[in-house]
C-alpha cells in the first residue's frame, strides 16, 4: 500500500473499537487497528500521524488490566484517550484513577470550561454518550481540565505542547451526534493527516500490488454471490484479467434464481472465466434426515470443501475444460478487516465475537495454494463502494448478507425438496415486497423462516393443516446487535397475504420482533 496518512488505534477490548476506525475512514484517513501491546518501535515504524488509546471494559488497577508499551508517551506523536484509553494516560503520566461513586452511563451533556483545538467550530456545550465506572481524580503534570459532565470534572482533558487529549466519553458513536467532527479536528488539525484513503486509490493501488505478487500465475476465487466474494471477483479480474477463475458452487440452498444471476453477471457481463458446479444432489443427499443446526453447518462446509477441491483438479488437469488453465499458484478469498482483526482481540473481550467464516478457508493441505486476500483492509461499507466504483449492479453491492449455509439454516428441522422450495417461494415474496415497497436497502436483513410447527387454517370452504412461516426483518451496524424492524403494517398485511395465499405448504405467517441479543439474526 501506498504512503498513505496512517492513524494507529490500539485496541483495549472496547466494543467500539472497529467503530472507532470506520469514524475515521470516513475522514478518507487510513485507520488500522493494532493489538494494545504493540511495541512502540513497531507503532514509529509504520510512520503513523497519530494515535488513538480505544475504550475498553476495565480498571487500570486490575490485576491483568491491558496495558500499552510506555514508550508510546515518547514518540512524539498525538495520542487521543477515549473512556479507558484517558484513564490509562492519566494512570502512565501520574495522575490518579477512581473508582466513580456513581457509574456514568448513557446520555449526557458536556460543558466546556477551555478552548481546545478537539472542539474547534463546535460551541460550548454538546450531547455526548458515556459508558464508564472509573473516573479520573487527579491530573498528570501539564494537563488541564477543558471539560466537565455532571459526573466527572475531568471529562476533558489536554496537555497541548505534547499534543496530549483524553476524552471520558465515546465520541466515535452515533449517540455522540458531532463526535465525527471531533475526530475530524484530531486527524487534521491536530495530527495533520491528509484525507487521501480513497476507494479509487486503493482500486488502482491494489490492482497493482495484486500483479506484482501473482505474476504470470492463475488465481482461483470460490464465488458465493455474495457481496465480498462477488467484489474480490471484480478487483481481481480488473488486476490480472483471464488469469483468474471463479469456480461458483450451487449447493442446492441458494436462493431463487441465484445460480442463474451470478453466471449472468460474472460469466456474460464481466466475461470472467466462470466453472459452474450444480452440486445440488450431492448436499442434500449428505443432508437427508439431519435435524441439527451445528450438524447442517458442518456437513455443508465439509461438503463444500471437497466440491471446490474436485472442481480445481478438474479445471487443472483437466483439457477437455471448457476452462483450459495450467495449475493454480493461488487461492483468492473475500477477507474483509473485521475477520482479520478478529485475532486482535484480547483474550476474555466480551466484544471479541469470533465468528465462523464460510468462504473458502480450510482447504485440503495438498492442493498447496498461496493465499490472496485483496480485501482484507476494507470494512463492508468500503468493500460496497469498491464494488459500486468497479461497476457491480447496485443488487449485488447492496444486497443483503447471506448464511454461508444458505436456506438450510433457515428450515427448521430437515431439509428436503419440497421444504426448500417452500421456503424459496416465501423468501422471494418477502424480498420483492420489500423492494417494492422500498424497504430492502433501508434494513440490514430480511427473509422468511420455514417452521416445522403445522396449524389449522382455513382456504375456501376447506380446512388446511399446514406450515408456518416466519418472517424476519433487523436492522444492525455489523450484525453483532441487532433491533427488529417496526414495519408499516399495510406492508406486513401484504407479505403475509402473498406467502399465505401463493406458496402452497404454508398457511400462517408469523413476524419475528426478537433483538439481538437475546436472539441471534438467523434461527439456526
Amino acid at each position: 500500500m501506498a504512503a498513505h496518512s496512517r492513524v494507529v488505534i490500539l485496541d483495549f477490548g472496547s466494543q467500539y473499537t472497529q467503530v472507532i476506525a470506520r469514524r475515521v475512514r470516513e475522514c478518507q484517513v487510513y485507520s488500522q487497528i493494532l493489538p494494545h501491546d504493540t511495541p512502540a518501535a513497531e507503532i514509529a515504524a509504520l510512520n503513523p500521524k497519530g494515535i488513538i488509546l480505544s475504550g475498553g471494559p476495565s480498571s487500570v488497577y486490575a490485576k491483568k488490566a491491558p496495558h500499552p508499551d510506555r514508550a508510546i508517551f515518547s514518540l512524539g506523536l498525538p495520542v487521543l484517550g477515549i473512556c479507558y484509553g484517558v484513564q490509562l494516560m492519566a494512570h502512565f503520566l501520574g495522575g490518579k484513577v477512581e473508582h466513580g461513586g456513581k457509574r456514568e452511563y448513557g446520555h449526557g451533556q458536556l460543558r466546556l470550561t477551555h478552548k481546545c483545538a478537539l472542539f474547534d467550530g463546535l460551541g460550548k456545550t454538546m450531547d455526548v454518550w458515556n459508558s464508564h465506572g472509573d473516573k479520573l481524580t487527579k491530573l498528570p503534570k501539564g494537563f488541564r481540565a477543558i471539560g466537565r459532565t455532571d459526573n466527572s470534572e475531568y471529562a476533558v482533558i489536554e496537555e497541548p505542547k505534547r499534543r496530549f487529549y483524553g476524552l471520558q466519553f465515546h465520541p466515535e458513536v452515533v449517540h455522540t451526534p458531532r463526535g465525527k467532527e471531533l475526530l475530524e479536528n484530531f486527524v487534521y488539525e491536530i495530527c495533520g493527516a491528509a484525507p487521501d484513503w480513497t476507494m479509487g486509490s486503493f482500486i488502482e493501488e491494489t490492482c497493482a500490488g495484486i500483479r506484482e505478487k501473482v505474476g504470470s500465475d492463475h488465481v482461483i476465487l470460490g464465488l458465493s454471490g455474495g457481496v465480498d466474494s462477488s467484489v474480490a471477483a471484480a478487483l481481481l479480474h480488473k488486476a490480472v484479467g483471464d488469469q483468474l477463475t471463479c469456480v461458483f458452487v450451487n449447493n442446492g440452498l441458494l436462493r431463487e434464481n441465484e445460480a442463474e444471476n451470478v453466471q449472468r453477471v460474472f460469466g456474460e457481463h464481466f466475461k470472467i472465466k466462470l466453472k459452474y458446479v450444480d452440486a445440488s444432489d450431492r448436499f442434500l443427499k449428505k443432508l437427508k434426515g439431519v435435524t441439527d443446526p451445528e450438524k447442517k453447518r458442518k456437513i455443508i462446509g465439509n461438503e463444500f470443501v471437497y466440491v471446490f477441491d474436485d472442481a480445481v483438479k478438474s479445471l487443472a488437469g483437466n483439457s477437455k475444460s471448457k476452462i483450459q488453465n495450467p495449475k493454480f499458484k493461488w487461492l483468492a478469498q473475500g477477507t474483509l478487516y473485521p475477520d482479520v482483526i478478529e485475532s486482535v482481540a484480547i483474550a476474555g473481550n466480551p466484544a471479541a465475537l469470533i465468528k465462523s467464516h464460510h468462504n473458502v478457508g480450510g482447504l485440503p493441505k495438498n492442493m498447496k495454494l498461496k493465499l490472496l486476500e485483496p480485501l482484507r483492509e476494507l470494512f463492508k461499507d468500503e468493500v460496497r463502494e469498491v464494488g459500486a466504483q468497479l461497476g457491480l449492479p447496485r443488487e449485488i453491492v447492496q444486497r443483503q448478507p447471506f448464511p454461508g449455509p444458505g436456506l438450510a439454516v433457515r428450515i427448521l428441522g430437515e431439509i428436503t425438496p419440497e421444504r426448500l422450495r417452500v421456503l424459496r417461494e416465501a423468501d422471494t415474496i418477502v424480498v420483492s415486497e420489500m423492494k417494492a415497497a422500498d424497504w430492502y436497502y433501508k434494513v440490514w436483513q430480511s427473509f422468511a423462516v420455514l417452521l416445522p410447527v403445522k396449524s389449522v387454517g382455513v382456504m375456501g370452504d376447506e380446512r388446511t393443516y399446514e406450515d408456518t412461516c416466519a418472517v424476519r426483518v433487523v436492522e444492525s451496524q455489523d450484525g453483532m446487535t441487532a433491533d427488529w424492524v417496526r414495519l408499516p403494517y399495510d406492508l406486513l398485511a401484504r407479505i403475509s397475504s402473498r406467502i399465505v395465499n401463493e406458496v402452497k405448504g404454508i398457511n400462517r405467517c408469523v413476524y419475528d420482533i426478537t433483538s439481538k441479543p437475546p436472539g441471534t439474526i438467523e434461527w439456526e
